[in-house]
């Protein structure tokens, strides 16, 4: 297990000491959105140069932190189709720094049908699925021509909301550069909770082979509605989830997320205990 953390979670400081403060707390990669972790310049289409990429990577290279994911979370099925142009050319300008960079992958999750990237109804549809692998298909297909694995992570409010629709879509878009972000907390609601360990099961079962990053936070109830905290501080069945993890992927990025600065040396040290001991 390759340990990491979101680079938004850590204490900010400028690249060239955030880098090093990921390596100095013990993880071993990250994941990084470049718009949340970088402040002292803006993060915009002209700035994401092959420069810039060669200065992370390099920074990356001597502090021994792997780029597991970088993050491009925008909504590829906006319905306003000026909104949706300027977008793919967002996951365009991730997928070539991706490729100077050296990412594991570019990680995105699977949208909404309105603008406000929100729950409704309609995302759990059939239309919406299919507009998905619509949107979905040129992107992985860009990816390609440069070398590049793009990941989606399904999540109960999006329109990949359970593991077997997270089948379609591979099965649908049939490419070795589309893979799977797991994170077993964003496919649970209120309503399957007590599921969560055959949620887990099935992930492993129906996308084993292309799981290529592992997310790792946890959740508790709170009047009614899911609240996001650091793995080992909830109820989600680390023991079952490292299980899995340590006999079908050994080396996998698993990325922590919703930590803070005061709690991710801890969360980390659970998660090797809770891994050693699977």
């Amino acid at each position: 297990m390759r340990i990491g953390i979101r680079a938004h979670d850590v204490a900010y400081a400028p690249l060239e000491e955030l880098i090093p403060n990921i390596h100095k707390q013990g993880f071993h990669c990250m994941h990084i959105a470049l718009n949340k972790s970088i402040k002292e310049f803006k993060t915009d289409l002209c700035t994401m140069t092959p420069g810039l990429a060669m200065y992370m990577k390099e920074l990356c290279q001597d502090n021994h932190v792997d780029v597991a994911v970088l993050g491009c979370y925008k909504n590829l099925c906006n319905p306003d189709e000026e909104q949706h142009k300027k977008i793919v050319e967002q996951y365009k300008a991730h997928i070539r720094f991706a490729a100077v960079l050296g990412a594991g992958v570019v990680g995105t999750e699977t949208g909404a049908v309105n603008k406000e990237y929100k729950y409704e109804e309609a995302n759990h549809s059939e239309e919406a699925l299919q507009l998905f692998i619509k949107n979905l298909r040129p992107i992985v297909k860009y990816a390609e021509q440069f070398g590049v694995i793009v990941a989606i992570e399904p999540v109960w409010k999006h329109i990949v909301y359970t593991v077997e629709r997270a089948r379609q879509v591979l099965d649908a878009i049939d490419s070795p550069n589309l893979r799977i972000i797991f994170d077993p907390v964003n496919l649970l609601c209120p309503e399957n909770l007590d599921q969560q360990d055959e949620i887990i099961e099935k992930a492993f079962d129906l996308l084993r082979d292309e799981i290529a990053v592992v997310h790792c936070k946890d959740y508790e109830l709170v009047d009614g509605e899911l609240v996001s905290i650091a793995a080992g501080t909830g109820h989600l069945n680390y023991p079952l989830l490292l299980k899995k993890v340590k006999e079908y992927k050994p080396y996998v990025h698993c990325t922590l997320e919703n930590t803070v600065p005061e709690n991710a040396i801890a969360t980390r040290e659970f998660m090797e205990k809770t891994y050693a001991e699977a």
